[in-house]
């Protein structure tokens, strides 16, 4: 059934209100065929919703948003892999723990993002050294423009840091359905990550035999200990992209700052955004409405419920005082609307 006027501050994680002009919920195929017949006659733009924690809604927006409400969960264990084929509008965290809780692994370091699994692909999430990309085997997605069903492999997706081409080429031309993935018999713990090796020394575990379920609870008690819940206070988790920087621009920022933190990627250098919008001063500050969690300098908080200006006002300054201060770009990681 086709809404008229709805306020969307209930369906994004921000809490931003704004009102689309008409509002679907799907749970089926079919009717998302239908909403999108819907769209095409009246000509309408389109805005997919999950859990809506990637999103900044700017304004109004003056088409059709689509709620994808799509469910189906199947998980077909091996050894300690297996396959999964999940529903875009299942709940990425349970389908991790889903997966924990019957011994596979892969998984675990993604524990606690929030959204649904159609959204997963999309940026291609990743956390604590792990992205979706190392275990995904192919999704299934619905053509805007027809209505028709269409499959993507790992190279169709074109997967890179926090991008593919749902974000590129193909952004706004296809609705993902369906997610599958693929987890290996020969799991092996992946554990660099310097927060995961802290908490695993203060418990005492020994890392030659840790499981995927004592890995997941490092990474929710981290994740709880620095990330404010949504419900709690309006947020979007990880505001910026961590930029990635050349050899030469590492080394100078590392003799100005010798504390400055980073990890050697494929790419270059990855600096973390949290420290450098930390060291720019931002890390606690309110400016009207919104402000930055006094805990984690990456996450954008809307305590005080301001509109998505209030928000890109806040992102703009941050990434303005970061290249002034260190000549480092931030790209933010959700997408405006409209």
């Amino acid at each position: 059934m086709i809404e008229v006027n709805i306020d969307l501050q209930p369906h994004n994680t921000l809490a931003i209100s704004a009102n689309t002009a008409f509002f679907a919920r799907v749970e089926t195929l079919d009717e998302l065929r239908e909403a999108l017949s819907f769209a095409q006659q009246k000509r309408l733009p389109i805005l997919p919703l999950g859990g809506g924690s990637n999103i900044v809604l700017t304004g109004d927006f003056p088409g059709l948003a689509i709620q994808v409400g799509l469910r189906g969960l199947t998980i077909t264990p091996n050894g300690r892999g297996g396959t999964i084929e999940a529903a875009a509008g299942e709940e990425w965290h349970q389908l991790v723990m889903s997966t924990v809780e019957q011994g596979m692994g892969g998984l675990e370091n993604l524990a606690l993002i929030p959204g649904k699994v159609g959204a997963a692909p999309i940026q291609n999430i990743g956390a604590y050294g792990v992205e979706l990309c190392d275990f995904f085997c192919s999704l299934q997605a619905m053509e805007i423009s027809t209505g028709a069903l269409h499959n993507f492999s790992v190279s169709d997706c074109e997967f890179d840091y926090r991008d593919s081409v749902f974000k590129g080429r193909l952004r706004d031309q296809f609705i993902i359905t369906q997610v599958n993935l693929r987890l290996e018999q020969d799991w092996q713990p992946r554990v660099a990550y310097p927060a995961l090796q802290q908490f695993i020394g203060q418990q005492g575990w020994d890392c030659d035999s840790l499981t995927p379920a004592q890995i997941a609870a490092a990474v929710i008690d981290i994740r709880n200990s620095k990330l404010p819940l949504p419900d709690q206070i309006p947020n979007a988790g990880s505001f910026f992209k961590n930029p990635v920087v050349n050899a030469d621009i590492y080394q100078n920022l590392k003799s100005a700052h010798p504390d400055l933190v980073a990890y050697a990627s494929g790419e270059g250098w990855k600096l973390a955004a949290g420290w450098l919008i930390d060291r720019a001063g931002w890390r606690g500050r309110r400016q009207e409405a919104v402000g930055v969690h006094h805990q984690q300098a990456l996450v954008l908080v809307n305590p005080g419920r301001g509109c998505g200006d209030d928000v890109t006002r806040l992102a703009r300054a941050i990434a303005s005082d970061v290249q002034d201060k260190f000549g480092v770009t931030l790209e933010p990681e959700p997408r405006y609307y409209p």
